[in-house]
């Protein structure tokens, strides 16, 4: 550990140590930097001066400032002057003679010319931008999203829906590969642990190509962490406040020097909730009617750390990125049922409470060591990373029942029962891509990767002995489920790219090795099988703002571990959960077509998307006994189809605004199951963010949600809809800044929904704690 700590400092010394400029005798250059295409000045670009055109390494750099206007002190001496902005073409301005102080007056930066990848707007700063794949998130340019978590972030996304336990589901499919800085990683099983501070940008990724993981049929989301590449040393501050005493703080810091870039970022959070949940279930048969209310209050608090490290010599960059996280979980859920039963013409009655205290630990890291190699020829890349994250989720949980009575007082207490859960998840990743130009239209790429992983869960059930008052294992419902899987990669893409049209072509073999052990009956279970997945990817340019693009890929969606354990969750007794051993993968073929349209401070896409499933997971719900089993299975098939509409716009100085509407079409087919299994329906849902710009530097936020209705195998889920508002002061120079929002300001989101089948009919309503007033600071140096 001492080791460790030391060459951490030591890492800080020397970057410090060499980013210190030569001094003596100095003059200045100045200049501004502007848009080459609309002639404004641009504001915090990273400008530097190099001996020759050759150094990596800067003798002097900065920052241009809000006016574009920079300046820049350097000994007497010839020099290279530079310019990065992301979005724009390098500017370099050779054999500058720095004897006397000179001024460049205006220099002039071009925008980068489209690319397959990848076409933005390139002077805006609006936190949603159209992309070839879809669209990518920047999470700071969004008022809404200060104080929250990645949650929030999605939840103000186009085209993401975010359910009630937090799961996400992507133009309808809840079937999303969810990556942190491009890896899988078993931290993203707590997205509501991730601070939205923390992230740099998500980007969201409807039809992948083939360097990507063919996994899951709606798309990758992948979340891009902060880092910071800024040279010297940069960082900020932030601490928020809310309603039922919420709190979150955190900060972050860089500095980059000539050979070493460090950052490092920690954020707490303490946050509470309540809520509500009712069910109304009637079953034909027994003329039974079972009607249940719980009432719910949580506390979770979570550390959240992230590091890293990059180190430049030559062509190469070795790199370390590293996140720990930590949470605890203190939940109360006590649940009223009241079952009525008619036998016999007589009328069977029976009420009965079960309060479930829960608490978990949730501790998490992921490391990863990264090399890129540049050639000497400009594209020319090899990038090579082996990554390890774990997770341990511990839980336990301690659940008292009173039966006969809708009473919990201790005096009516008349059963105990308990449970502990350990699940360990181990996640590895070693990849390696390489990128080729053969010219200057065409390249190619090519990869190889290991993704292996482990989950053991391990749960133990016991119930209190009235006779012996001593607690004894239930054998029938605990559990030890542990589930390995190896998918082993390889992939190729051939891209071309002229001045009209643009496409790339690629394919990816996966080869999966599945095992599962059930420890209680010592039964296994084996899969292997190999899967060839294309990808194709096209653009056509009708000229400068706009382009045409068709994509296609053929994905896989594997049944997780938690889908495949046969025990059962009875956390309610009469409503249970369990999974299904003899799941298959789903099949996914996924086609877009589009129209992309860019402008110096808008962009608007319009894709229409169909999407075919072989295999469709869906949950199923059957009566046995008087009590509802729900667990996944495979359907025949799904199709859905729709269009898409993504748009964000400047409109003046003063006034912005962003958003989308999805519409689609659902059809499930599960009449392989039974024929009340098949159900189709029309959805659709839309998101609007609007911004002010107001007198003394006061921007005020409106964002709007609505969700339709979504058709299930059985049922359907109604419609919701929340406005969220924020109002942000800014001042010394808006390095700083002080933001208060209230979430869902009218309080009408809600969770709601039914089932109707030939044997029962259940609906449910859920309301937890959505409005939420939030106050926020934060300072940036």
């Amino acid at each position: 550990m001492y080791a460790t700590i030391k060459s951490f400092y030591l890492s800080i010394f020397l970057g410090l140590f060499v980013s210190i400029p030569i001094f003596g005798q100095e003059n200045t250059l100045s200049g501004t930097l502007i848009d080459d295409q609309s002639g404004e000045p641009l504001g915090f670009v990273q400008v530097a001066l190099f001996q020759s055109i050759e150094d990596a390494s800067p003798t002097v750099f900065s920052d241009t400032d809000e006016n574009g206007e920079f300046s820049l002190r350097a000994p007497k001496g010839k020099y290279t002057f530079k310019a990065f902005f992301l979005g724009f073409e390098d500017l370099i301005v050779s054999d500058i003679d720095l004897s006397t102080s000179k001024d460049l007056g205006e220099l002039s930066m071009k925008s980068e010319g489209q690319a397959l990848e990848e076409v933005v707007v390139q002077t805006t700063k609006m936190p949603v931008r159209s992309t070839m794949e879809g669209i990518t998130v920047t999470p700071d340019n969004n008022l809404a999203n200060t104080g929250g978590t990645l949650l929030d972030i999605l939840r103000n996304t186009p085209s993401i829906t975010v359910s009630e336990d937090g799961s996400i589901s992507l133009r309808g499919s809840s079937g999303t590969n969810i990556l942190i800085n491009g890896r899988n990683s078993s931290l993203t099983q707590n997205l509501d642990q991730l601070p939205a501070s923390a992230i740099e940008e998500i980007k969201i990724i409807n039809n992948p190509n083939a360097r990507f993981d063919a996994e899951a049929e709606g798309g990758v989301i992948d979340i891009i962490l902060k880092k910071g590449q800024d040279f010297g040393t940069h960082g900020n501050v932030e601490g928020t406040y809310g309603t039922r005493g919420r709190s979150n703080i955190g900060g972050s810091l860089n500095h980059r020097g000539k050979r070493f870039n460090v950052f490092g970022g920690y954020n707490y959070r303490d946050w509470r909730d309540v809520g509500d949940r009712s069910s109304t279930r009637e079953i034909f048969e027994t003329n039974e009617t079972l009607e249940q209310n719980t009432r719910n209050s949580s506390r979770r608090t979570g550390h959240n750390l992230n590091a890293g490290a990059d180190y430049y010599f030559g062509n190469n960059v070795i790199s370390y990125e590293g996140v720990y996280q930590y949470g605890m979980d203190y939940q109360t859920n006590t649940l009223f049922a009241e079952l009525e039963r008619l036998e016999n013409g007589e009328l069977f009655e029976f009420d009965y409470v079960r309060r479930n205290n829960e608490n978990e630990s949730d501790e998490g890291i992921d490391n990863a060591l990264i090399f890129e190699h540049s050639f000497a020829d400009k594209g020319n890349t090899l990038r090579a990373l082996a990554s390890h994250s774990y997770r341990n989720q511990f839980k336990t949980q301690n659940i008292d029942i009173f039966r006969n009575t809708l009473n919990p007082d201790p005096s009516n207490l008349n059963g105990q029962e308990r449970a502990v859960t350990d699940e360990v998840r181990n996640i590895s990743i070693f990849q390696v891509d390489y990128i080729k130009p053969l010219d200057e239209k065409r390249k190619i790429e090519a990869g190889l990767k290991s993704n292996i992983r482990e989950f053991d869960n391990d749960y133990r059930y016991e119930r209190l002995d009235e006779q012996s008052q001593e607690f004894v294992e239930d054998p029938a419902i605990s559990n030890r489920f542990i589930y390995k899987d190896q998918i082993h990669a390889a992939y190729f893409i051939y891209a071309n790219a002229g001045k009209k049209f643009e496409y790339s072509l690629g394919l990816r073999g996966e080869a999966t090795i599945v095992d599962t052990y059930l420890a209680n009956t010592d039964e296994e279970n084996q899969q292997r099988y190999f899967n060839l997945f294309p990808s194709v990817q096209t653009m056509y340019n009708l000229n400068d703002n706009h382009s045409l693009k068709f994509t296609y890929s053929r994905r896989i969606d594997r049944p997780t571990a938690w889908r495949l354990n046969p025990f059962p969750d009875i956390t309610d007794s009469l409503n249970v959960r369990r999974g299904n051993p003899n799941l298959q993968p789903e099949m996914i073929d996924s086609f877009e077509l589009g129209h992309l349209a860019n402008f110096d401070k808008s962009s608007f896409a319009t894709n229409i998307f169909y999407r075919h499933t072989e295999g469709q997971f869906d949950f199923v719900t059957i009566i046995e006994d008087g009590i509802s089993y729900s667990q996944p299975d495979n359907l025949l098939s799904s199709t859905s189809y729709g269009v898409e509409f993504v748009g964000v716009g400047e409109i003046n100085e003063w006034y912005s605004l962003n958003g989308g509407i999805t519409i689609f079409q659902i059809s499930v087919d599960g009449s392989n199951i039974g024929e009340e299994f098949t159900n189709s329906g029309f959805s659709w849902n839309t998101k609007l963010t609007q911004d002010f710009k107001l007198p003394y530097g006061i921007n005020f936020q409106l964002v709007a949600n609505y969700e339709s209705p979504e058709i299930e195998a059985q049922g359907r889920d109604l419609s919701q809809y929340f406005v969220d508002a924020s109002v942000q002061k800014g001042f010394a120079g808006n390095r700083g800044s002080v933001t208060l929002s209230v979430r869902d300001i009218f309080d009408t989101r809600r969770w709601a929904g039914f089932a109707r089948t030939n044997t029962f009919n259940q609906d449910f309503y859920s309301k937890r704690e959505t409005r939420i007033a939030l106050l926020s600071a934060r300072y940036s140096f």
